[in-house]
């Protein structure tokens, strides 16, 4: 290690268990890249998300972010990995990603996505760092870059993988000191849906209408609900138009609906 290194981990260090620590992070990784916009939120099966650090830049209203953490984190794909326990790394969202989830109603509101226009749909590639703490239990560090300015290109994901130890330090130090509570394991169940589900689907449907429900939130279209499920995509078919009977309602659209007024009634 030379001097140039010592200075440059000397605040990271000082900022641990700090709210400093985020920004910190964001200016060492600045030295190399551009990024618009970054965030930490602690994931952890069937608890509210938490926003450890804020690099929205004030661009992403309060009342989103508010709806955000108290239930649109599950569909965001990364929730989605973490409580699967998804193999720690750098990731693309879009690797992580179900097959309609671009076109789904969470990656075109702006009532529940912190970065998207419902105009245009997704405005940025988001990237980030899965930190496994425990079973069901991650910290994921994004990086989001408005779509103007290109994806993150081939040299930069390895220079950021190349920093992945240290940043996954960091931020398992951090969580230890200032989220201790939080970090703990995730009670253990055998539960395929999260309770705020249960809330917005109003014990209207079977367990299993639940799940394809939750499924059809999070974006999987009806052939890889099939593959997740080990049915035929018929039989998804037949599950789906009960579903919308029992929901009095007529479509993929009007479920996203139920989900989102659930969300910014009680945000």
């Amino acid at each position: 290690m030379n001097a140039d290194d010592a200075q440059r981990l000397a605040p990271l260090i000082n900022a641990v268990g700090t709210d400093r620590l985020g920004p910190a992070i964001d200016s060492l990784l600045r030295q190399w890249l551009d990024f618009d916009m970054s965030c930490v939120y602690l994931f952890r099966f069937n608890h509210n998300a938490v926003l450890v650090h804020d690099g929205y830049n004030q661009c992403v209203p309060q009342r989103t972010l508010n709806a955000y953490i108290r239930g649109g984190y599950l569909l965001d794909p990364f929730y989605v990995a973490c409580i699967n326990d998804h193999p720690a790394g750098l990731w693309r969202m879009s690797e992580l990603a179900p097959d309609c989830f671009f076109s789904s109603g969470f990656s075109i509101s702006q009532d529940i996505h912190p970065c998207v226009s419902s105009g245009h749909g997704t405005l940025i590639e988001e990237i980030g760092f899965i930190i496994p703490l425990q079973p069901r239990v991650a910290i994921v560090y994004s990086l989001m870059r408005n779509l103007s300015g290109g994806p993150f290109q081939p040299w930069e994901m390895r220079a950021l993988e190349a920093l992945a130890p240290l940043i996954n330090s960091l931020f398992e130090l951090h969580c230890r000191i200032r989220y201790s509570d939080s970090c703990k394991a995730s009670d253990p169940s055998d539960a395929k849906s999260e309770d705020a589900f249960m809330e917005i689907l109003q014990g209207q449907l079977t367990e299993t209408q639940r799940y394809i429900a939750k499924l059809i939130l999070q974006g999987h279209s009806s052939s890889s609900i099939a593959a997740v499920l080990g049915i035929s995509e018929g039989t998804v078919k037949v599950h789906k138009h009960n579903i919308y009977q029992r929901l009095e309602i007529s479509n993929n659209a009007d479920l996203f609906r139920l989900f989102i007024d659930y969300l910014t009634r009680v945000a």
